[in-house]
């Protein structure tokens, strides 16, 4: 009951644009750095796994290890929900905002519908949930959005360029006018301050494509650590006019980079790598367009 009086406050002061609070978090954490909560019960260390709440104390304790490094936390609601954890999610969700206030938390989500359904899916998000951004699949049309953009001060973080091999059967054809930038060229016509693109660092030519077609939009950018993607290439390409406007997501390589009871240290360890080499490639494009 307290968890959800305290959602229910949140939800009823979310303040400014969700683009307005992204660049507060960008500013207070100088990083770019967006730490990826994807917690399998095979994976997590066993003194934790033996706990009542096993996926909710490890969580917790990656963000709570990881909170001063990051622009953004992004738990994926299939490894909560498959767990029968989603009461562990909200938990979580509620931990960030009272514990790291002004650090947005994605819910990687992937939502795609209509009418009536897309609009249950935004209140499951949204309301029960109480995060400030959710990822949706854009297969459907504006419409199919169009429910998630409604929620004041909330961000609808649209696919557009997924990291993964096959992305490129669909997302990339036809090559005179690929999916990928139609649907970059939808969310600039219908951003008011809260829509964001999901750009893989797997792709970084089609990354930088998109950032001229979107130059203020933010992108979420997965695909780094664990698939390989280049950082020195994501920034280069996706930096806005501003020099910021990058949320780059890393999951495994982080939450996963230690084991035992040192599990959280490690995490610190390998985020505090990811987000200096991340400051050092913005760094040397900053530089560059200032020389």
């Amino acid at each position: 009951m307290v968890g959800q009086r305290a959602q229910s406050a949140y939800n009823s002061r979310v303040p400014q644009t969700f683009h307005d609070r992204l660049r507060q978090s960008w500013r207070r954490s100088d990083s770019a750095l967006c730490v990826g909560l994807d917690p399998r019960l095979d994976r997590i260390p066993a003194p934790v796994r033996r706990s009542d709440r096993p996926v909710f104390e490890f969580c917790r304790e990656i963000v709570d290890a990881t909170a001063d490094l990051v622009c953004a936390f992004k738990p994926q609601i299939a490894f909560f929900a498959a767990e029968r954890a989603e009461h562990d999610l909200e938990a979580l969700v509620a931990h960030v905002h009272r514990e790291h206030p002004g650090i947005p938390v994605i819910l990687d989500a992937k939502r795609g519908d209509i009418g009536s359904t897309a609009e249950q899916y935004a209140r499951e998000l949204f309301e029960r949930y109480a995060v400030d951004a959710a990822t949706v699949n854009p297969y459907l049309g504006w419409d199919s959005i169009a429910p998630y953009a409604a929620y004041p001060g909330r961000g609808t973080v649209i696919l557009c360029l997924t990291s993964n091999p096959d992305s490129a059967w669909l997302q990339d054809h036809p090559k005179e006018d690929p999916a990928y930038l139609r649907v970059a060229d939808m969310a600039v016509a219908n951003d008011q301050g809260n829509l964001m693109l999901v750009v893989g660092a797997t792709h970084p030519e089609q990354l930088g494509k998109v950032r001229i077609r979107a130059p203020r939009l933010p992108l979420l950018v997965p695909g780094v650590g664990a698939q390989g993607g280049d950082v020195n290439g994501v920034f280069a390409r996706g930096l806005d006019g501003e020099g910021a406007g990058l949320v780059v997501n890393a999951s495994r390589s982080v939450i996963y980079a230690g084991a035992g009871a040192v599990f959280a240290k490690a995490a610190r360890h390998a985020a505090i790598q990811l987000r200096d080499e991340m400051r050092r490639a913005r760094d040397a494009v900053r530089s560059t367009a200032h020389s």
